[in-house]
């Protein structure tokens, strides 16, 4: 996994969801997107340009939408450019069947198979009668299920690093008991509390108190003034 910071000119900087090296020397880029907007297209096309720029790589791009996108169109055409990303629309999988699936497999003490974790890890985001936010609770307690030690860390790690870009601020703040009894890495930890900070920010904008959003987001609240007091003088 690639850490990918683009300064340009119209802000400070801009960093895509995922950026992987690949094998071959070029870089794999993920999108995660609960909803279909063609400005998104623009600006994924415009990444890919910049990391090009960049880094002088060939870049393959990945737009995955959630359940609650039918259908998206495969490429943007502005003329003589021409962006198509791969496409994958995970309402066409079964959420439901999988998990059942999945949870059998683990309950018959059978080893989990690469494209078993890749399940696992996407489930929150397949077609279900749940929401994300509860899928995404189980997909975390039924990774803790797995025998393999290293199986089970990539696929919990995994499975939060991934909700972090699909749930909203509410549904973090009630999945953070969950996170709390998974996450043992230190990059990991890292980026949950980062965007908690990033959520205990947007609450003090909305005026709640320091003290709720401490309970909320389970950050200490000597960091919650700190953020009020920095959103007060205008950092």
């Amino acid at each position: 996994m690639v850490n990918v910071e683009l300064p340009v000119v119209e802000v400070s900087e801009e960093s895509t969801d995922f950026v992987f090296a690949l094998e071959d020397n070029s870089y794999l880029h993920f999108e995660f997107q609960t909803g279909y907007n063609k400005a998104d297209l623009i600006r994924f096309a415009m990444y890919n340009l910049r990391l090009h720029e960049k880094y002088k790589r060939k870049i393959h791009t990945v737009i995955i939408y959630s359940a609650d996108v039918k259908k998206a169109p495969p490429s943007l055409c502005t003329g003589s450019l021409v962006f198509t990303p791969d496409i994958v629309l995970m309402g066409k999988y079964d959420g439901s069947g999988i998990y059942a699936e999945l949870e059998a497999k683990l309950k018959a003490k059978r080893d989990l198979t690469d494209a078993d974790m890749i399940n696992l890890i996407f489930l929150p985001i397949m077609r279900t009668d749940v929401s994300k936010v509860e899928l995404a609770e189980k997909s975390i307690k039924l990774a803790e299920t797995i025998p393999d030690r290293k199986k089970r860390g990539a696929c919990i790690a995994s499975t939060i690093a991934f909700s972090l870009k699909y749930l909203n601020e509410a549904d973090i703040a009630r999945i953070m008991e969950v996170f709390n009894m998974t996450i043992y890495d230190k990059f990991f930890t890292r980026i949950i509390t980062d965007k908690m900070i990033e959520v205990a920010k947007n609450f003090l904008k909305q005026g709640v108190s320091v003290e709720n959003v401490a309970k909320a987001t389970e950050l200490d609240v000597e960091i919650i003034e700190e953020l009020y007091a920095d959103l007060k003088d205008g950092k």
